[in-house]
């Protein structure tokens, strides 16, 4: 009886792997239809019965760059003050409709974009999709309301750096960019919070949220052809304004180490990032470089994790990732250690870096960092969700859906030459940015011996 459950039990193993195997191979994305109306907002509409829910995500071009200094902040408010009310619906009505139907609403506003968002029942979509339809064209960012919620986050500001985690990404980018649209603090700052006015959230819808540099996915329960016609009877009135966007400038480019100190004088850690120029999101070597990062610091058992955690004990966690934007981005190593273990942790992050110029990868990790690569992907892409966020990525970020048809054949295509090539030509080598959150008293004087020292207190307002 034992030999016959433990046959059982090694074909079900062999059948759950080789199904998984098949989906890696067959994983493509979903049909969708892709319309764009007399006033250039693009729809994308994908059919998915599984079951009776539809998903919407719009995203304008509307983010933090387009935020003036005295006024940074002014994008995330403005997002964030979308579902306050609007002209056929205040905002105990949006919230009272949508949670008695089980829906969801909500706003805001990143690095590059905003964003409105819902979830429905197929049966309520005719409800939902009128309130989305004047919360986005007829905002009427009531004075009462918008100032409870400048003061909410206002008070939050404190309360954030409380937290160097949460706070830490702000620091880098600021240092990083600089005057650049991309160090624009997300949240703002106190002081900026405190300049906007109803008016400048008026002017800002105006000029940023515009039809024609925007786009609209629906995945779910329905029919292309019905929601067509809804969604150009609902958006085709949508007014294009004069405005065409902000055009970026070019990256500044740093060439010597330097390290930005931010003084926490109760702080027992040290938190910190160590980094450098990243790639752009519609990069062709997006895939390899996502592999050659799990084997750095993408995964649990990565070089950083393994070296910093597991074999030394100087941390609970280690990573690296990157994060890309239009133009380019970040490449960061982070973690965190008590404050007399800064040095020696930060010493074995460069150390086992370094590995991977000097070392390379083999044809034995890189197998393993592929296998789970692939096994990881598909789930990223089973929710409506999941799906409609990837749509609008596409449009904001302009690449196509060969990401996600050709990701399996990619990775297989990864050869330990070809990660040798993409090694040196994305991942830094020298002239490292570090931001470091901790007590100056304690790690003032070691921080120099990674480049020249900026130092700021956290209780100042901004980064």
């Amino acid at each position: 009886m034992k030999n016959t459950i433990n046959k059982l039990f090694v074909f079900f193993v062999a059948l759950l792997l080789t199904n998984s195997i098949v989906a890696q191979e067959d994983f493509k994305l979903p049909e969708y239809t892709k319309i764009q109306l007399k006033n250039g907002l693009t729809i994308y509409l994908m059919e998915r019965h599984e079951v009776p829910l539809i998903q919407f995500t719009a995203v304008f071009p509307a983010g933090a760059v387009n935020d003036v200094k005295e006024k940074s902040g002014l994008a995330a408010v403005t997002a964030d003050a979308l579902v306050l009310g609007s002209k056929n619906y205040t905002k105990s009505q949006i919230e009272e409709n949508t949670e008695f139907l089980g829906a969801s609403i909500s706003s805001g506003a990143g690095k590059e974009s905003a964003y409105l968002v819902s979830s429905f029942m197929k049966k309520d979509q005719k409800v939902v999709m009128d309130i989305l339809k004047d919360v986005l064209l007829n905002p009427t960012f009531p004075t009462d309301e918008v100032e409870k919620m400048v003061s909410r986050k206002i008070a939050e500001m404190d309360q954030m750096k409380e937290s160097p985690r949460s706070v830490l990404s702000n620091y880098y980018n600021k240092f990083v960019f600089g005057e650049h649209p991309y160090g624009n603090p997300e949240e703002g700052t106190k002081a900026s919070l405190q300049q906007i006015q109803n008016k400048d959230l008026i002017n800002f819808y105006k000029e940023q949220y515009n039809p024609s540099k925007s786009a609209i996915a629906i995945v779910g329960d329905f029919n292309t052809k019905s929601m067509k016609v809804e969604v150009e009877k609902l958006f085709g009135a949508w007014k294009s304004s004069a405005k065409t966007g902000n055009i970026l400038p070019d990256l500044p480019v740093t060439d010597k180490a330097r390290v930005l100190l931010v003084n926490k004088e109760d702080a027992r850690e040290t938190t910190f990032y160590i980094g450098g120029p990243g790639i752009s999101r519609n990069n062709p070597d997006f895939v390899g470089i996502r592999v050659i990062n799990t084997i750095l610091g993408g995964r649990f058992t990565s070089w950083l994790n393994d070296e910093l955690r597991v074999n030394s004990g100087l941390t609970y966690g280690a990573r690296s990732s990157f994060t890309p934007y239009k133009l380019g981005g970040t490449f960061v190593i982070s973690t965190f250690t008590a404050n007399e273990n800064t040095e020696k942790t930060i010493d074995l992050a460069l150390e086992t870096y370094k590995k991977l110029h000097t070392k390379g990868l083999d044809e034995e990790i890189l197998t393993s960092a592929k296998n789970y690569v692939k096994g990881q992907f598909p789930p990223d892409y089973e929710t409506n969700s999941a799906l409609s966020i990837l749509l609008t990525d596409m449009y904001i970020y302009d690449f196509d859906e060969s990401y996600i048809n050709t990701f399996t054949k990619q990775v297989d295509a990864l050869n330990t030459q070809k990660a040798a090539e993409l090694i040196q030509k994305y991942f830094p080598k020298d002239n490292f940015q570090f931001v470091l959150i901790g007590k100056a008293s304690e790690i003032g004087e070691l921080a120099k011996k990674y480049g020249e020292v900026e130092q700021l207190e956290i209780t100042n307002d901004g980064f």
